[in-house]
């Protein structure tokens, strides 16, 4: 079996990736400095992978890390809309950083497949919906902090794509479409929504409550269950095509946020009215996946929106 690295190892879609990982046999290594990523959630296969507590800023670490690999999988990112906005800077420095250091650790190290997360921010608000592969990724505003992460992303494409070209490895990338389940962190919606709705509940002391929103609450997701995301990740791995960006989502739900937040409220026992608030600038109104190019490797998402939120919620009140 390979030895494969994780970057961002300790994150919601690292850690799920390295148990799966695992499970199949391989020999895990991963690298994650903690700002994000939790190391608890690896606690189940502590004693069968290598952790090296390390920054992908940092040339000696990602070099150390990539020692004897044949795949790495780089997810290491500051993800979080409230980042994005906060620390545009950082979120910058950890892509372009973690790119150029990621890239020629790889060479060095002769690493066979390089395999990078992208987003679907990279559409900016995209005018196909569903949005293919082949929609260009843009930047629709330099000085708009929002677009740091998009920014990150780009860059990190052409250089992952275009020094595979070179023939130094066999590069892939995906795009994923908002992932949830079960420890997913903080900084996304259906958390947030989860606190927000409890938190009014409570100081209000009572089941009906009025909640703001971003937006309308006629803005569109489609929500992709993490073990279905992790799915097309090693689906892609094992019978993508090198060099092909891969679109990671599930295409059978548009979802409102009106909605979503609706189903999150009525898990919680709690009946909600939305106060609606000006959309934040940068904000996309519709996103949701072409997955054709993944369908045709035989991805097929399997946990609807209602299957997947009841134990993601049900973390949420477990662990906070």
């Amino acid at each position: 079996m390979d030895k494969v690295l994780v970057t961002g190892g300790a994150g919601f879609i690292g850690s799920n990736l390295v148990h799966r990982l695992v499970n199949k046999g391989y020999n895990v290594r991963i690298l994650d400095n903690g700002f994000r990523g939790n190391f608890d959630r690896l606690q189940e296969h502590l004693n069968d992978i290598e952790i090296i507590q390390g920054d992908v800023r940092d040339p000696d670490d990602m070099n150390r890390a990539c020692k004897g690999i044949q795949t790495i999988f780089h997810l290491a990112a500051i993800n979080g809309t409230r980042y994005f906005y906060e620390t545009p800077g950082t979120v910058l420095e950890v892509a372009t950083k973690g790119i150029v250091h990621g890239i020629d650790a790889a060479i060095r190290n002769d690493i066979s497949k390089f395999i990078l997360a992208s987003s679907s921010e990279v559409y900016g608000e995209p005018a196909n919906i569903p949005t293919p592969e082949s929609h260009p990724a843009v930047i629709s505003d330099v000085n708009n902090p929002r677009f740091s992460y998009a920014g990150g992303k780009i860059i990190s494409e052409l250089w992952v794509l275009h020094y595979g070209k070179l023939g130094y490895f066999q590069p892939m990338v995906f795009r994923p479409f908002n992932v949830y389940g079960p420890n997913m962190g903080a900084e996304h919606v259906i958390p947030e929504f989860v606190q927000r709705i409890r938190s009014l509940s409570h100081e209000s002391m009572d089941t009906r409550i009025k909640m703001p929103i971003q937006g309308s609450g006629k803005e569109t997701r489609t929500f992709c269950y993490i073990q279905d995301f992790i799915d097309g990740i090693m689906l892609m791995w094992n019978h993508g095509k090198p060099g092909e960006v891969y679109n990671i989502g599930n295409d059978l739900e548009e979802t409102e946020i009106s909605d979503l937040a609706k189903a999150i409220a009525s898990l919680l026992s709690v009946e909600i009215t939305l106060a609606p608030t000006p959309l934040r600038v940068g904000s996309s109104v519709r996103r949701c996946p072409d997955i054709s190019k993944l369908r045709a490797l035989g991805f097929c998402p399997k946990i609807s929106l209602r299957e997947g939120l009841k134990p993601t919620v049900d973390w949420y009140l477990q662990n906070n």
